[in-house]
């Protein structure tokens, strides 16, 4: 063997590790601040990506959504699990790229409206816009509160049960929560009645999506995408199925008419 072929050889060789090497650069995957009660369904769900996608996906449970955000502005890969507010961002912002949803039954969620029984809803709208609490950070709370009230609302708080409960105790006139919750605490809350917003209450706004930075190739997204669709069950999902990103229309046309802007939104 001449001295050429060994120095081409050699050149192959490190060429091709060097490859391997920037191939198996690990995936962050990404999980909204709420998920610190489940750290063990997060480490199922970056064990089956990682298992199926052959690249190591590491779980990590974000302490603030601007983190994810953050995360996302570069260039290194990352994926994350989360609905919609932050996924209308992530398109907005040209950020990434959602590629599967958790197909539930309730896959898509609206804000209703919540306000004492013995009051007019419609009354409640048109003089107390201000007084109406949300969840922030929410569609179903903030979005669809400031655009039921022209970006008027302005009662921000932690969660739709705080919401709800400032309602209750007289601090608040109405509250926007999300319908599936709605449904499952409405018995907490016994002097509260529910109505749907014509044009807000719309069961629209997407949820459980799992997107891709701009960080990750091309390829290993549909490896991504394959790896989640076949590891429904570390997701708890009865399916998964490839997302369209259209489907986050409804949830950025939300934000417009509340006066949110997803480019400059501040958390």
């Amino acid at each position: 063997m001449n001295k050429f072929t060994k120095w081409w050889l050699a050149a192959v060789l490190i060429l091709g590790l060097t490859a391997k090497i920037c191939a198996a650069e690990p995936l962050t995957c990404w999980f909204p601040p709420d998920w610190k009660s489940k750290p063990e369904q997060a480490a199922a769900i970056a064990g089956a990506l990682s298992k199926g996608s052959g690249s190591e996906v590491r779980p990590r449970i974000a302490k603030s959504y601007p983190e994810i955000l953050g995360a996302f502005a570069t260039n290194q890969p990352n994926l994350v699990y989360v609905g919609s507010f932050v996924q209308a961002m992530i398109k907005a912002r040209g950020l990434g790229t959602p590629l599967v949803q958790n197909i539930d039954g309730k896959e898509f969620y609206s804000g209703v409206m919540v306000y004492p029984k013995d009051q007019d809803p419609e009354s409640i709208l048109k003089n107390s816009p201000e007084q109406i609490a949300y969840a922030v950070a929410t569609d179903s709370g903030e979005s669809a509160a400031k655009a039921a009230t022209g970006g008027k609302a302005a009662m921000g708080v932690g969660n739709h049960g705080a919401a709800s409960a400032a309602v209750e105790a007289g601090k608040a006139k109405a509250a926007f929560v999300k319908n599936w919750w709605w449904q499952s605490n409405k018995d907490k809350f016994p002097k509260l009645a529910v109505y749907e917003v014509p044009g807000v209450s719309v069961v629209g706004n997407p949820d459980n999506i799992l997107a891709a930075s701009n960080g990750v190739p091309v390829g290993l997204r549909e490896k991504i995408t394959a790896a989640a669709i076949a590891g429904k069950e570390a997701f708890g999902a009865p399916e998964m199925r490839p997302f369209d990103p259209a489907k986050l229309d409804f949830s950025l046309e939300l934000m417009k008419k509340g006066g949110i802007d997803p480019l400059t939104y501040s958390f």
